[in-house]
């Protein structure tokens, strides 16, 4: 099984419809999990009213600050919820990997690092990388987790790399056009730096001319797919 997690403003369907993995999954024999990237219908107050916080934009924690505590709890929904469900309902083994865009990269990343005994391998592209220290994540955490910076540390990729435990195998696909790379959203430098530092062998590449599309990720999906398939088998 390979769970993929949408970014910013995406349901289940963006990346069913749009990045062209069923052929290659289907080749290698691997299942892909694809959820929603919050909670829906919950209509709670505020929840719609910005593209980058609330619906569509969970930023996969538990949140801990009401109203968000009650529903928005997508660390829990992607590491127990739906295994507990893949594994009632299909035919895998207990093994499985991570990958996401963007937020879902953060997702993909944090959820990985946090958990490394549950997944085999992690990969991620134009993740944002240190959510503490940009808008998209600030905010977000904010509103999820509160001001107390302690647990903005638990969904901060460049800081849970930096903690001991198993190094699963890494890697990260950056578009060197990417506007949001520009703007200071992403920070894959922040992530690159903080695994050179604990000697986590991450795999960083800048994929020359690409930007943050689906075009982007549909070019090197496959080669994802095979670098998860082959730690998992």
């Amino acid at each position: 099984v390979v769970y993929w997690l949408s970014g910013l403003t995406c349901t289940e369907q963006n990346f069913i419809t749009k990045a062209g993995a069923q052929q290659v999954a289907a080749e290698l024999g691997l299942i892909l999990v694809a959820p929603d990237t919050s909670p829906r219908g919950t209509d709670l107050p505020g929840e719609h009213d910005h593209w980058d916080f609330g619906s569509g934009a969970g930023f996969y924690v538990n949140a801990t600050q009401s109203p968000w505590s009650d529903h928005y709890r997508m660390d829990d929904y992607v590491t127990q919820e739906l295994p507990a469900l893949i594994q009632a309902n299909f035919p895998v083994q207990h093994k499985s990997a991570i990958m996401g865009h963007s937020m879902g990269g953060h997702g993909a990343l944090v959820l990985g690092l946090r958990n490394r005994e549950q997944y085999t391998s992690i990969s991620a592209f134009a993740p944002i990388s240190a959510p503490s220290e940009c808008p998209w994540g600030q905010k977000a955490f904010g509103h999820y987790l509160g001001e107390d910076r302690a647990l903005w540390a638990d969904y901060d990729a460049h800081l849970l790399i930096q903690k001991e435990g198993k190094h699963l195998p890494l890697l990260v696909d950056q578009g060197s056009e990417d506007n949001f790379l520009k703007d200071g959203q992403l920070l894959p430098e922040k992530l690159e730096a903080a695994a050179k530092s604990a000697g986590y062998d991450m795999h960083l590449r800048y994929q020359q001319g690409y930007d943050h599309s689906f075009y982007f990720i549909a070019s090197f999906i496959g080669e994802h797919l095979r670098f998860h398939e082959k730690h998992l088998k």
